[in-house]
């Protein structure tokens, strides 16, 4: 099974895809890994704009988000209680 590219607390660009179902492309933040047995993993995300929840899948996010410091997401992980991995 392949590895997760992105971490918990990572922020990613998400680009815009096709049909009705995809996010609006933008910044996001991961918030939890999905379980998938897949080859297209999947992440849940929450958007800097709106503040919703989504899922996307790798295949759709661009990059990561430009200069992240581990102090935002140690920040991040102490406000959610969520851990990397």
């Amino acid at each position: 099974m392949a590895q997760h590219r992105y971490d918990v607390g990572q922020r990613v660009e998400v680009g815009s895809g096709r049909g009705d179902a995809a996010p609006p492309p933008g910044l996001y933040t991961v918030i939890r890994r999905m379980p998938n047995d897949g080859s297209d993993r999947e992440y849940r995300v929450k958007s800097a704009h709106d503040g919703h929840e989504r899922v996307v899948r790798e295949s759709q996010i661009l990059s990561p988000a430009p200069a992240q410091d581990t102090e935002q997401r140690r920040v991040f992980a102490n406000m959610t209680g969520v851990r990397r991995g």
